[in-house]
């Protein structure tokens, strides 16, 4: 079984996106696991942006991250008052680089 994201590197068109995803669905059916049969049922829901990714590109993974980053700093404060100390927490977690310097805030 080929894998159908790959094809969103391989540049393929949309009647090979097209095909691919209907031999996974095709495979998942098949298989005698309930789970593999419950990831089938996922991808053909989230079918449309799956296949969205995949002729343009762009994701919103960067924005969900940084959602998820200011989320766990918000639960590791829970309890302190200082809503300006929460907003700085927040900022330094989302604003470091790729090497682990963080960038000077502009307040």
């Amino acid at each position: 079984m080929r894998n159908f994201l790959a094809s969103a590197v391989s540049a393929a068109d949309r009647h090979q996106v097209g095909h691919v995803h209907w031999e996974f669905l095709t495979w998942c059916a098949d298989a005698d696991i309930p789970e593999v049969r419950q990831l089938a049922a996922t991808v053909d829901r989230w079918w449309p942006e799956i296949e969205a990714f995949i002729g343009t590109g762009h994701s919103n993974a960067k924005s969900e991250g940084i959602n998820r980053v200011i989320k766990l700093v918000a639960q590791a404060a829970f309890g302190f008052r200082d809503a300006d100390n929460q907003r700085l927490r927040a900022r330094c977690m989302t604003t470091r680089r790729a090497h682990g310097h963080l960038r000077t805030a502009q307040l």
